[in-house]
């Protein structure tokens, strides 16, 4: 049990690192159920997690695929093309 939450624990770690700004504690409760479910053979190696997570990113609940999508960046205008004379 205690190797499960060592691994969870680096789980939520590993995602703080994505582009989602959730909590750690966001993180843990969206995705502890499918790192149980899909990649429970990667615990405890934290880097193995994450690398399951997101070879199965299809198959893992939308709260915790959230956590590994970007956040949407604004697009900035091109910068205008100094005309020629």
């Amino acid at each position: 049990m205690i190797r499960y939450c060592i691994a969870l624990a680096g789980l939520t770690f590993a995602l703080t690192h994505g582009a989602s700004a959730a909590t750690r504690e966001e993180q843990t409760k969206a995705c502890k159920g499918d790192a149980l479910r899909l990649c429970a053979l990667a615990i405890p190696n934290e880097a193995k997690i994450t690398a399951c997570m997101q070879k199965k990113i299809d198959k893992l609940s939308p709260k915790c695929r959230a956590m590994f999508t970007s956040a949407p960046q604004t697009k900035k205008a091109p910068a205008p093309k100094p005309k020629q004379d």
